[in-house]
């Protein structure tokens, strides 16, 4: 059930800027939260509400987005 990523990053001069780029890759590839699910027990109901709430979240963005919600300040 584990998945293996390879995710490579070309070093030319600045190691911060590499640093930055892997982090982001990382991210943007799920690999810390694929660790996280496998380390740590999540029951199904806390699945689902994990899934509602980032259903509703990304809801609101589209609307945000789209110009039919004005988010209160």
């Amino acid at each position: 059930m584990s998945k293996k990523a390879n995710i490579e990053i070309q070093v030319t001069s600045h190691i911060d800027k590499a640093l930055r780029q892997l982090k982001k890759k990382i991210e943007r590839e799920g690999v810390v939260r694929d660790m996280k699910r496998t380390v740590y027990f999540e029951s199904p109901t806390q699945k689902r509400r994990k899934r509602l709430v980032r259903a509703i979240k990304q809801e609101l963005m589209r609307l945000i987005a789209a110009g039919q919600f004005q988010p209160k300040k």
